[in-house]
């Protein structure tokens, strides 16, 4: 009798995702997490019990209905919303970015669609592409990681992609890029069609939005998508990110959202925090003044070169970056080795910035204090 081999429970695997790295979560028990880009403080006693009372009445045996329609409106009325555009929910901005690669042409349509972004940045970007079989073009960003005007219109005009993202701060390098340049960039999108996403992730701390360009000039930003999470505002937990552009594109992208993507205990968080948004205003001042303050910590280290940042984290370049991650995982410290993630970002740490208590923590590691 002739023994048979069983086929490979992968056998329909696809090859690309078998050859892939699942997104790597580190193990933060026990220590300083400044790993994550997350806003540090949690809600005061009183605000935990009135958040328990809140979700205590959600009605959990139903589907989410009317109550995330209430957090939409609340969403347009917090941002201000202009005139003929919309909104739409995501489980994190991680869904909005593969709702926007699903909705492209795919391998086989003629064409095959691009995405296209600035390198070092946001993985999702890449990740989305892939996962639709879609080609994904990177364009490196300066040494001193500004946006290359050039070689970004040059690759939209090479590639003509169906959707160009533009982190506005930057992931991991935490700086806002030239307005003109961007401005270019959107205008060579617009004049073929393409998309142009505006990824506003640490917006509570940066000196600028792209929403004040869409209300200024609104026909000139009609290809573009503003896309803002929930995360950096103080709810990393409840995994809420949303989108908002012109009527006509948000209603197609919409069609692809999963019914009930967003939960009912989630909605009841996030309108929650909109509800008590001053205090999550005030978090993020404090926030910023320790970023300040981090900055000049850090600027006074031999070996050590920190970047400016318009985020809650701050990309920091060692003379020995591998060296200095173990040293602060071993003083239970955890910061984010970027330093291979892509070749500009040899010997950097990506630092979150914590509580006055843990920024004080990790310069006094780092030398900066002495013990």
């Amino acid at each position: 009798m002739t023994s048979q081999t069983a086929p490979s429970p992968l056998t329909f695997i696809r090859s690309d995702v078998q050859g892939m790295h699942a997104y790597a979560v580190q193990d933060s028990r026990g220590m300083v997490k400044l790993d994550a880009m997350e806003n540090p403080y949690t809600l005061s006693p009183l605000l935990q019990a009135k958040l328990g009372v809140a979700l205590g009445a959600v009605s959990i045996n139903r589907y989410p209905a009317l109550r995330v329609d209430d957090l939409k409106q609340a969403l347009k009325s917090y941002v201000a919303m202009p005139a003929g555009c919309e909104l739409m929910l995501g489980n994190g901005s991680d869904e909005l970015i593969s709702l926007l690669a699903m909705a492209c042409l795919t391998a086989k349509d003629k064409p095959k669609n691009t995405i296209l972004a600035p390198l070092p940045g946001f993985v999702m970007y890449e990740m989305s592409a892939q996962l639709q079989g879609l080609d994904f073009v990177g364009v490196p960003l300066t040494a001193d990681f500004e946006l290359d005007e050039a070689a970004m219109l040059a690759a939209v005009a090479a590639h003509k992609p169906a959707i160009t993202y533009i982190a506005y701060p930057n992931n991991p390098t935490a700086n806002l890029w030239d307005a003109g340049a961007i401005k270019k960039i959107i205008t060579r999108c617009n004049a073929y069609g393409g998309l142009v996403v505006i990824d506003e992730a640490y917006q509570p701390f940066s000196s600028s939005t792209w929403l004040d360009e869409i209300r200024a000039n609104p026909s000139a930003n009609e290809n573009v998508l503003l896309m803002r999470t929930l995360s950096k505002f103080g709810l990393a937990g409840v995994r809420l990110g949303y989108m908002m552009g012109s009527k006509v594109l948000i209603d197609q992208i919409d069609k692809l959202r999963p019914p009930y993507n967003v939960s009912s205990l989630n909605a009841e968080c996030a309108l929650f925090a909109l509800q008590h948004k001053d205090v999550f205003a005030d978090q993020a001042v404090q926030i910023c003044s320790e970023r300040e303050r981090l900055l000049a910590g850090l600027a006074v280290l031999s070996g050590v070169t920190p970047f400016k940042s318009d985020a809650n984290m701050i990309l920091v370049r060692f003379t020995d970056a591998d060296a200095t991650f173990s040293k602060l995982k071993a003083a239970g410290i955890l910061v984010k080795n970027v330093s291979k993630m892509h070749p500009l970002l040899a010997n950097c740490l990506r630092i979150t910035v914590g509580t006055p208590d843990e920024n004080t923590l990790l310069l006094k590691e780092l030398g900066s204090f002495p013990n």
